[in-house]
């Protein structure tokens, strides 16, 4: 590597440590990371503001800017309230019931949206249900974070990085719910009986908050029935593009984007005060991020990383789905999934057509996409939702910081990948 690589690599772990100590703000960390990178000649503004490769991802910036608008709309009709009240009457308002509940809905949401979009619409309905039954709200905030990192995995747009590997492997929609699905649902399952373990502590019952909110009525909490049919519509519609992008011709991020912009036309309500509900810090925090980030990528840094995680094993093709089964998560903890894919994917690619001939050689993709959606759990930086849900979490005045997610996280994102193994083994490797 070059001596601007290593500088590159020094400013990465330099803000990494700063944002993971929490010594400055993430977004102080973050942009002062960019800064340095375009004052060192890791990239340029070319680079950093216009290159899909190496620089800010908009898509991601401008799909999260439409939900935002989006969704804050919709809780001004009452039916996050409603919801919550829903949630906590259907679990007869035990909290693990309740949290089981969130979770479920938070993987099969990110497996029909996206994890990003699913997070910051359960968030709202999150922070009701754990004001109402006098509970902390961050374990219930991490546990639908990772649970949208893991039903994400599920499908082609579940999760960002599957559209990438769907693009460079033509894979189908169909072909991630068939090769996917079934683990995806065993993770769940096994997730769930992790929360009980990681969240004990958190999970106790106030019995007269139970009976405080057992003797509501979920309709009363609706405040805006024309608008709520209007912005239930109006997602229905973004929801129905989402899983069509590919026949529709419209990227997620112009459906988000177009979405949020008609509904707050449609709303009728103060656009300042919509605008302001928006998740400005996070947006800002990711655009530093993806410049650092794509500095990396620029500089050849994640590239040599790549080519010497897959080097060795060309040609032994269950070596190379556990090595990039773990070396994609461990990576992926660290940098942002989506430029990791975009850098490996090519050699991925290589990998499957060298290894045609033995049949199986597509569970390189496999391994791929669950190393690198499941890693991005292991901790608070390493998937888009999570730094969503931070981001929420400060913002509503409950902040949840880099160790008390990613504490959680580890363990989570040990046992999924671990869980992994057995799956891709028997059904790709073993009988080959």
């Amino acid at each position: 590597m070059t001596v601007t690589a290593w500088i590159a690599v020094a400013v990465f772990a330099a803000a990494y440590i700063l944002i993971a100590t929490e010594l400055v703000h993430r977004v102080a960390a973050a942009l002062g990371g960019a800064v340095v990178m375009l004052i060192i000649g890791a990239t340029d503004g070319q680079h950093a503001f216009f290159d899909e490769q190496t620089g800010i991802d908009w898509n991601v910036l401008v799909l999260l800017l439409g939900m935002m608008l989006i969704v804050a709309v919709l809780k001004r009709t009452g039916a996050f309230e409603y919801l919550a009240i829903w949630s906590v009457k259907r679990a007869r308002g035990r909290p693990f019931r309740v949290m089981t509940i969130l979770v479920v809905v938070t993987a099969v949401a990110s497996a029909m949206l996206d994890n990003v979009t699913t997070v910051l619409l359960i968030a709202p309905v999150t922070f009701l249900v754990c004001e109402r039954l006098a509970v902390p709200v961050a374990p219930f905030l991490i546990a639908e974070a990772m649970a949208s990192n893991i039903g994400g995995t599920a499908t082609l747009v579940g999760d960002p990085p599957n559209i990438i590997i769907g693009s460079r492997g033509g894979l189908s929609y169909n072909d991630f719910l068939v090769h996917l699905a079934p683990i995806v649902t065993l993770l769940v399952v096994v997730f769930v009986g992790l929360c009980r373990v990681l969240f004990r502590r958190a999970l106790h019952t106030d019995e007269e908050r139970v009976k405080t909110v057992m003797a509501l009525r979920e309709r009363d909490a609706i405040r805006d029935p024309r608008l709520l049919v209007i912005s239930l519509a109006v997602l229905a519609l973004v929801t129905a593009a989402f899983a069509l992008h590919t026949l529709v011709g419209l990227e997620p991020s112009v459906v988000a984007i177009i979405g949020g912009l008609v509904l707050l036309a449609a709303s009728r309500l103060d656009a300042g005060e919509i605008v302001r509900d928006v998740e400005w810090p996070t947006l800002t925090f990711f655009a530093g991020l993806f410049v650092m980030i794509g500095a990396l990528v620029g500089t050849g840094v994640i590239g040599e990383l790549s080519q010497t995680l897959t080097s060795a094993t060309e040609g032994r093709l269950p070596v190379a789905a556990m090595v990039l089964l773990w070396g994609s998560a461990v990576l992926s903890a660290v940098v942002d999934n989506i430029p990791y894919v975009a850098t490996i994917s090519p050699i991925v690619a290589d990998l499957v057509h060298a290894g045609a001939d033995t049949g199986n050689s597509h569970v390189l993709w496999w391994s791929l996409a669950l190393g690198a959606d499941l890693g991005g759990n292991a901790t608070a930086v390493g998937a888009s939702a999570n730094v969503v849900i931070l981001g929420l979490a400060e913002r509503a005045g409950n902040r949840i910081s880099f160790w008390q997610f990613t504490r959680y996280g580890l363990i989570v994102a040990g046992v999924t990948v671990a869980v992994c193994v057995p799956y891709l083994w028997l059904r790709y490797l073993a009988f080959a």
